[in-house]
Parts: C-alpha cells; sequence; structure tokens
C-alpha cells in the first residue's frame, strides 16, 4: 500500500518530502520537490584492489547507434526473475559505478560494501522481452566480498562522501545499449540490492531517446542521511547543498526512481518496436550535439533537477524539429550545477536552492542554483514546457476535456469523463501569467483542491514553427498508471485503475507512434483552446 507524508518545516510556500512505496512488486520508491500549494501560483512567486569479472554472456554483439534493433533485442527470451525478493538487512549488500553511463563496450567500475565473503553482479537489460521486462544480459563469477569504510559528511555542503575502492571492473563488450539493472547478489542470500546503468546511444538521429532523470534520483538519494531536502533531524536546514553519485541509491533496493517512474514506459516503448536511444540528463548536459536529429526526446516520471546547459539542449532541439514529450509533472523546476567528483566528472549535483548566496560557484559567476521561476536571472519553466508546476499535494481524478484530439484516438472517451487518482502528487498547468508558447491545446483540465486552494491540472499540447510538437501530461502519476491494474481496490499504484492504465497506455501509444514519425507539428498542428478553457486568452 502506497503512503505519502510530509515533514519539516517550509521553506516559502512550504516545503514537503514525501516517500512513495511502491507496491507493484517494487519497494520503496522517494520522491518530492519543493513548493506547497498556497502561493505557486502567481506570477515570480519562488522559493582497495581491483579484481577481474570474467563471465558468462547471453548477449550479442551491441550494433552501432543508427543500427540498434529494438524489436529484434526485445525478441530474445526474457528473465522474470530479475527482482530483488531477498533484500536483506541494511548494509548486507549495497554499491555504485563509478560512471552514470557508458557508450557500448566500455568498461566501468563497481564499488561495493557487503558483509558476506563473496557475491556475483548480474546485468539486467531493462525493456519488455514478452511482458518479463528483463533480459540477463551477463553474469559475473564470485567475486570477493569486503566491508568498506563508513561514510563522511562534507562540513560544508553537508555532501555525503564515500571513499570505497574499486571492488570490480566490468567490460560491457556486447551489451547492447539500454537501461540497465546490476544486480548485487551476497553469498548464502545475505541479501540483493541494485546498482543502476544507462548504456548511451552514441547518436539519436531519428530516433527516440529515453532520457534517465539520474540528476533527479540522486537529489531524492538520503543514502547515508542526507539528500537535497534534509538531513538525519528532518530540517531544510540540514539538507545537503550538493549530492554524489558516488554513493549507493537508498530507494527501491538501489534502483533509485527508476521502477516507478521511468521503467514502465521503458517497457512500453520497447513494446511498441519505435528505434529508439538512450540517454541519461547528464549525457544531454554533457554533450550539446547529442539530440541532433532525434525525432523526439522523452522526459520520464519525475525530472525536476536540470541544469541550464540540459534546459538549452532541450530548447534547442525543439527549434530544430524534434519533438519533447514530458511525461510526469514538476519537470524543469530547479536549477542546477554538475560538478567533478574524486571519480570523475559531471558526478556531483550541486542545487543550494534559497542559499545559493553561500554558493562558490555563484560567487564565480555561475547561475545561481535556485528555481528556475525564481531571481536572480528568473526563467520559467513554461516557456520550454508550456506547463507550470502548480503545487503539491494532490489527489484528484484526471478530467477529459477535449476528447475528439488525436491522443485520444482509440479510447473512447467522452468529455467529462474522469479517471480517479490520476491527477498526483504533484500537477502542472497552463498558465498564461508565465511565458507560454502558442498555440497550445488543453487536452484535460482536472479541478483540484491543493491545500485548501483551488486550482486545475492540466495536459497540453503545443507545436512551434520548426515543426516540433511538445506534450506535457501534467501529472506526475502518468508512467506509474501505465502499470495500473485491476479495480484499485488493493491500493496499489495510489489506488489507479484498469480504466487509467488503459488511457494512458493507449494516449501514449498514441503519441510515441506519431512522435517517432518526425515533427509532428506538421502533421498534427495545435488548435489553441486556451480562451474556451479558462475563459481569457
Amino acid at each position: 500500500m502506497e503512503q505519502e507524508k510530509t515533514a519539516g518545516v517550509g521553506e516559502g510556500a512550504g516545503r514537503r518530502r514525501f516517500l512513495a512505496v511502491a507496491a507493484t512488486g517494487a519497494a520503496a520508491a522517494g520522491l518530492g520537490a519543493l513548493a506547497g500549494c498556497a502561493n505557486v501560483g502567481a506570477k515570480g512567486s519562488g522559493q582497495g584492489s581491483e579484481q577481474g569479472t570474467e563471465g558468462t554472456t547471453g548477449g550479442r554483439s551491441a550494433a552501432a547507434a543508427r543500427g540498434f534493433d529494438v524489436k529484434a533485442e526485445n525478441a530474445r527470451p526474457g528473465n522474470a526473475d530479475w527482482h530483488v525478493t531477498k533484500a536483506g538487512p541494511a548494509r548486507a549488500i549495497e554499491g555504485f559505478a563509478d560512471k552514470v553511463s557508458v557508450l557500448p563496450g566500455e568498461s566501468f567500475g563497481l564499488h561495493v560494501s557487503t558483509t558476506a565473503p563473496r557475491f556475483t553482479v548480474s546485468a539486467y537489460r531493462m525493456g519488455w522481452y514478452g511482458g518479463a521486462r528483463a533480459r540477463l544480459v551477463w553474469r559475473s563469477q564470485a567475486l570477493t566480498g569486503v566491508r568498506q569504510p563508513e561514510h563522511t559528511v562534507d562540513s560544508e555542503t553537508r555532501m555525503v562522501r564515500t571513499h570505497w575502492a574499486r571492488t570490480a571492473t566490468v567490460d560491457t563488450k556486447d551489451w547492447p545499449e539500454g537501461c540497465y539493472l546490476l544486480r548485487l547478489d551476497a553469498q548464502g542470500g545475505e541479501g540483493q540490492r541494485f546498482v543502476p546503468l544507462t548504456v548511451r546511444s552514441a547518436a539519436t538521429a531519428g530516433r527516440t531517446v529515453v532520457v534517465n532523470a539520474v540528476a533527479t534520483w540522486q537529489a531524492y538519494n538520503r543514502w547515508g542521511g542526507y539528500g537535497s531536502y534534509d538531513g538525519p533531524n528532518g530540517g531544510y536546514a540540514t539538507r545537503s547543498l550538493a549530492v554524489t553519485f558516488d554513493r549507493p541509491y537508498e530507494y527501491d533496493d538501489g534502483a533509485g526512481l527508476f521502477l516507478v517512474y521511468e521503467a514502465p514506459l521503458i517497457a512500453l516503448a520497447e513494446r511498441l518496436g519505435i528505434p529508439l536511444a538512450y540517454a541519461t540528463t547528464t549525457d544531454v548536459a554533457r554533450d550539446k550535439r547529442l539530440l541532433e536529429g532525434a525525432a523526439a526526446v522523452l522526459s520520464l516520471g519525475h525530472d525536476e533537477y536540470w541544469s541550464p546547459e540540459q534546459r538549452a539542449h532541450f530548447t534547442a532541439a525543439r527549434d530544430a524539429g524534434t519533438n519533447i514529450a514530458v511525461l510526469g509533472a514538476n519537470c524543469c523546476f530547479r536549477r542546477i550545477r554538475l560538478e567533478a567528483s574524486d571519480l570523475g566528472p559531471d558526478r556531483t549535483v550541486v542545487c543550494y536552492k534559497s542559499s545559493y548566496e553561500q554558493d562558490p560557484g555563484f560567487r564565480r559567476g555561475h547561475p545561481a542554483t535556485v528555481d528556475f521561476r525564481s531571481p536572480p536571472a528568473a526563467d520559467p519553466e513554461s516557456s520550454l514546457l508550456g506547463v507550470i508546476y502548480d503545487g503539491y499535494p494532490v489527489d484528484a481524478p484526471y478530467v477529459v476535456t477535449n476528447p475528439g484530439h488525436w491522443l485520444f484516438e482509440g479510447t473512447g472517451v467522452k468529455a467529462g469523463d474522469g479517471f480517479a487518482h490520476l491527477v498526483g502528487v504533484e500537477y502542472d498547468k497552463v498558465n498564461t501569467g508565465f511565458p507560454t508558447p502558442r498555440p497550445i491545446e488543453i487536452l484535460a483540465h482536472s479541478p483540484v483542491v491543493c491545500e485548501g486552494r483551488p486550482s486545475h491540472q492540466d495536459t497540453a499540447y503545443y507545436t512551434v514553427a520548426s515543426g516540433a510538437a511538445v506534450f506535457a501530461t501534467g501529472t506526475m502519476r502518468w508512467v506509474e498508471a501505465l502499470d495500473a491494474t485491476g479495480d484499485g481496490r488493493s491500493g496499489a499504484n495510489h489506488g489507479l485503475d484498469a480504466r487509467a492504465g488503459a488511457l494512458t497506455t493507449r494516449v501514449t501509444e498514441n503519441l510515441l507512434r506519431v512522435f517517432a514519425a518526425g515533427p509532428a507539428g506538421r502533421t498534427h498542428p495545435a488548435q489553441d483552446n486556451v480562451k474556451a478553457v479558462y475563459g481569457r486568452s
């Protein structure tokens, strides 16, 4: 049964943090953002030794980026036993990779701490695979386990640091590009944990790019007692001002936010067989040419923390004809800076928020790591997304208002149809008090009451001169709903039922197929309806 809870003293309109416990077979997943419901609608409001890992492989030679065949990959037998079923005690086994992503054939280091004398590593590529959702690509031989030193906490930024030796070097030869979970299995069944890794695409031309929101995963990671929202005492003032990838993920047995907010969409996209490419938010930020020629780029369920470089590269892609789909809410909300760690570049996420004036980087002339909509240099996210974050927490029906839109084809919906619990726990809306691209078309306009303030959630679609289209669901539960079944009474997936699952699945299928074909605005231009929906333009 999923639970949501708030804690701590607020920042501005109110700081909030909640823990979602996924009831889909995965373990706990954490998420959240800073902003309460009271004032966010107003314009301007803010707030050791290495060991070899030779082992067996079930893979084939990874194709060059332009030749990767998603259909052929998913036709291979899957392995439904990829789940963590025996997590064991808190520190039985855990680890992290010293690279967030690698190209096929590149190697990376694993840093593992375990109380067991030996352990194995199994690399599962996540996808569809006939419903198994994963394929075992590689498994190590038994490796010697070691208990690594305790972490430390930086006195200035309260960043949790590990000083763990590299336990193993892993070669990704014969690993197809895609999203991976490495499962660590302690000898004797003492424990299991995941380590996420992306085998990224070298090029994305003509493909739909799945972007793992790794900066946001790390911001919500409280391994070691600190994250970007609070410290061990639950107070905002004790939060980390910077967080590092040089530590395990606490949530979902080490998987971070991947299983709830990204894996269902990846399974759907791979089942459709559209040409796909894979990257992380840090890859997009680092390589300004990565999205060149891409048919579409996907921001998944919770993609809150963006660097200015990532935003600039998304915007440039849109203006060159690449479609953008935002399949969550609270996207592109925090402005961050990526810095190096002891293990490599772009492994530290800096976000001082309301304390930005204390940031040495800001003093050196870097942009303030505050909300994009907040001064100094306010740049509201709506200029890219079309919608803008409006608040937390809500749990409300999703209400269809534009049933004739092509995205609803095959759903059978009528105006006014509602889908319980689909709006939550954060939501976005169209608010022309902020910069809003036009024409923009509202597909769903759902009444919500957020901490006593009436408002609306909006699903929106807009098109630009390049021919690109941008779609935003306006709710964080969209990707999660793709897996919803039954009548919702079990409480799984926030009570979402099979109707919500069928709706989101069909709309997402319609979206991905059209977006994969090229600039959607040329064949499906937006018809502005803001005045009809809101009574004002």
